[in-house]
């Protein structure tokens, strides 16, 4: 066989190769969670509990579709199967406004026994980090505070989600910057608007006129992750305080909780 013949081949052996795979991974069936898993989420999230028959049916495949893609790993600590779906229910609730949409810069999460720092180092005499998406050699990772992500479910009337504080950086950072503007999610015509809307919220933060979290007012990334914990977490008190900021988060997240 002449050389660009065995060329040939070798690339149609390899392009066949692909396309197996590729159906595959589309088409292999995701694992459905169980009775105990649903019982675990429907007494645990209440973003869980006010959905339909059919949205549950929903939100469950996207939870065993994130626990078949991603990794969840103690560190220092068991991780119960509790734990493993509220990070699962933290990266699905963004979400949901989007189906099929699925986390392709996250391998891992890391849940650590309590705060940390930048070092991520439990020890440290400083640390004070709940949540991490991780850079460097941590890359494709995430951090998470095993009692601050068990915290955030257990007390519904609060406005703080470390889980879904980091799952929005970690959307934001899906265009290669963390800069407040998820381009992934936002439509085009909205992302002026929603500047805009950032600059003057986080003015009034700094003049002490909101009770959105005063870390939202670090930056332009900070201010759209503590705000949608706040949509999220509790959004009837946050349609009341911001309609107009609950309209455009609606808008980006294609969803009104």
């Amino acid at each position: 066989m002449s050389t660009p013949a065995l060329l040939f081949t070798l690339l149609l052996l390899a392009f066949l190769f692909w396309m197996a795979w590729y159906w595959f991974v589309r088409h292999r069936q995701i694992r459905p969670l169980s009775a105990e898993q649903r019982a675990l989420l429907e007494e645990k999230v209440r973003f869980y509990r006010q959905l339909s028959e059919k949205e549950k049916e929903r939100f469950e495949q996207s939870i065993a579709q994130f626990l078949e893609d991603v990794a969840i790993t103690g560190v220092e600590t068991e991780v119960t199967a509790a734990d493993r779906l509220l990070v699962a229910a933290s990266a699905v609730i963004p979400l949901f406004g989007f189906p099929g949409w699925r986390y392709r810069n996250l391998n891992e999460v890391l849940l650590y026994p309590d705060k940390f720092d930048e070092d991520y180092q439990v020890q440290a005499a400083r640390r004070n980090i709940i949540g991490m998406v991780g850079s460097g050699a941590m890359n494709r990772m995430m951090i998470l505070s095993q009692p601050a992500l068990r915290d955030s479910f257990a007390h519904p009337k609060q406005r703080q989600n470390v889980g879904i504080h980091e799952f929005i950086h970690l959307l934001d950072k899906a265009d290669g910057t963390t800069d407040g503007i998820p381009e992934m999610l936002i439509p085009h015509e909205y992302t002026a608007p929603w500047l805009r809307m950032m600059q003057h919220e986080i003015e009034e933060i700094k003049d002490r006129d909101s009770d959105i979290n005063p870390y939202g007012a670090t930056n332009e990334a900070e201010f759209l992750s503590v705000a949608a914990e706040y949509f999220f977490s509790q959004p009837e008190k946050f349609g009341h305080k911001h309609p107009e900021l609950y309209e455009m988060l609606s808008r980006i997240f294609r969803q009104a909780p």
